[in-house]
C-alpha cells in the first residue's frame, strides 16, 4: 500500500507580508479550520522573532536575527514543514497574498503571473507603504514552490462596484486620470465578509440585504453595502480619508496642508508623517488604545474625553451619510478590534439614532461574546450587529474558489 497522500488539496496558505513582518494563516477549506497561525516580525533586526501555533495549540517562538522577507518566508515553509504541512504539501491548494492596492483593474481574487506583478508594481505610487512589501512576499513565496498557483486578493477589490459619482473627486478630470487619483477603499476583505455575516445573522440573503459596515481597529473605515456590493466607502486615494483613526486623521479640509506648509514651514514629508503617525487619537491625547481612552474619560481626563467624542462624532456622521446613500438600512454591523469589543463606542455611535431606525439593547451591548451576535432589539428597524472579521478566511475562501475554477 502506498504511503502517498491522495487526499484532495484543500489547503491555502494565507500571507500577509508588510514591509517588516509577514503574518500567515495556514487553513483547510474542507472544513474551515485552522492547521497553524503565525507572526513573523522585526525582519531585518537583530531582535527578530517567528511565532508559531499549529493546530494543537502548542505554541513555538523562535528569537534570531532574520535578514529579509526571503530568510522570513523559508523559516515559515521550515515550521510548517515541521507539522507536516509544508509548501510541498500535495493537500496544499495555494498560497492567497493579501495585496493593498489592486487599482481599478483588479475587481476580484487574481492568479499572479509577471503581468500582474507588474500592474501591482505600477501602483506602488498609490500605496508607497504596503505595495513593495506585498510583492517582496509574493516572489519570495513564488521562488520557495514555483508550481504553486500564487493568488493575489486586493484589499480594494470589494469597493470597485462604487459608482462613479462615488468614487470620483471634484477635481479636473484629465489631471485625476492623469495620476491615477479617484476614492478606491480598502479593508475590502473585511467589509466584504462582515456584510455576508450579517446578513446571514438576519436570516437574509446578502443580495437583498442593506448594511452599513464599520471596521473600528487602528486603522478604521465604513461602507455603504447594498444588495452585497459596495456602493460607497470611507477611505479614499489611500487609507488616510475618512474616520478619525488610532494615528490617522481621518478626515480634514485639504487646505490645512497648504497652511501648515505657509505658516509652520513644515515639509510634504512632515505633514505626511503628521497625519498619518501623530494624528487621530494618538494626537488627540497620547493614546491610540481605546480601552484605555475609555478608562481615562470614565475618571475625568478632558483630553480622553475629547478625543473619544470626536471619534464618535465621525462615525455618527457616517452612519448618517450612508443611511442616505442607502435610503433604506437593514443592519449596522461593527467589527474589528474597537467594533467588536468596545460596548462604549457601539452605546455613544447608535445613541440618538432612533429617528434614523438603529437601537441598542443596552444588556446585550455589554455582553461579552466572540461570536457574531445582534445587539438590538427584536423591534428595532434596522439591526445593530457585532461580527467578528476574519480577513484571512476571507482571502483563503477566495483563494480557494478561483483556483478550484
Amino acid at each position: 500500500m502506498s504511503g502517498r497522500d491522495t487526499s484532495p488539496a484543500s489547503r491555502v496558505l494565507v500571507l500577509n507580508s508588510g514591509s517588516s513582518s509577514v503574518k500567515y494563516q495556514l487553513l483547510d477549506m474542507a472544513d474551515r479550520s485552522r492547521l497553524a497561525v503565525g507572526l513573523v516580525e522585526r525582519i531585518g533586526e537583530e531582535s527578530s522573532r517567528l511565532v508559531h501555533t499549529p493546530a494543537d495549540g502548542e505554541r513555538r517562538e523562535r528569537r534570531a536575527p532574520i535578514g529579509d522577507h526571503d530568510a522570513a518566508l523559508t523559516a515559515v515553509a521550515a515550521e510548517l514543514a515541521a507539522d507536516g504541512t509544508g509548501l510541498d504539501s500535495p493537500r496544499l491548494a495555494a498560497i492567497g497574498h493579501r495585496v493593498v492596492h489592486g487599482g481599478r483593474r483588479f475587481t476580484a481574487p487574481t492568479v499572479i503571473d509577471e503581468e500582474v506583478l507588474a500592474e501591482i508594481e505600477r501602483l506602488v505610487p498609490v500605496a508607497p507603504l504596503h505595495n513593495p512589501a506585498n510583492l517582496t512576499g509574493i516572489r519570495t513565496a513564488q521562488a520557495l514552490n514555483p508550481r504553486l498557483p500564487q493568488v493575489a486578493v486586493f484589499d480594494t477589490a470589494f469597493h470597485t462596484t462604487m459608482p462613479e459619482h462615488a468614487a470620483r473627486y471634484a477635481i479636473d478630470v484629465e489631471t485625476a486620470d492623469a495620476h491615477r487619483v479617484r476614492r478606491y477603499g480598502f479593508h475590502g476583505t473585511s467589509h466584504a465578509y462582515v456584510s455576508r455575516e450579517t446578513a446571514r445573522l438576519l436570516g437574509r440573503d446578502p443580495a437583498e440585504t442593506n448594511t452599513i459596515v464599520l471596521h473600528l481597529g487602528n486603522g478604521a473605515s465604513a461602507s455603504a453595502v447594498r444588495g452585497g456590493e459596495c456602493v460607497d466607502t470611507s477611505m479614499g486615494l489611500t487609507p488616510l480619508e475618512g474616520l478619525v483613526m488610532g494615528t490617522r486623521s481621518g478626515d480634514i479640509d485639504p487646505a490645512v496642508v497648504f497652511h501648515l506648509s505657509r505658516v509652520a514651514g513644515m515639509s510634504t514629508d512632515e505633514v505626511d508623517e503628521l497625519l498619518n503617525k501623530r494624528s487621530g487619537l494618538v494626537g488627540l491625547c497620547g493614546d491610540n488604545d481605546m480601552r484605555e481612552i475609555v478608562r481615562r474619560r470614565d475618571e475625568g481626563d478632558a483630553r480622553a474625553k475629547l478625543a473619544f467624542d470626536i471619534y464618535v462624532h465621525r462615525l455618527r456622521k457616517y452612519i448618517g451619510a450612508y443611511t442616505a446613500v442607502l435610503g433604506r438600512v437593514d443592519a449596522v454591523a461593527f467589527t474589528a478590534g474597537v467594533g467588536e469589543n468596545s460596548a462604549p463606542v457601539r452605546q455613544a455611535a447608535i445613541e440618538g439614532l432612533e429617528g434614523l431606525g438603529p437601537e441598542l439593547d443596552t444588556e446585550l451591548n455589554s455582553a461579552r461574546s466572540d461570536r457574531a451576535r445582534l445587539v438590538s432589539p427584536q423591534y428595532a428597524r434596522v439591526a445593530v450587529a457585532v461580527v467578528p472579521t476574519d480577513e484571512e478566511l476571507e482571502i483563503a475562501a477566495q483563494t480557494y474558489a478561483l483556483v478550484r475554477s
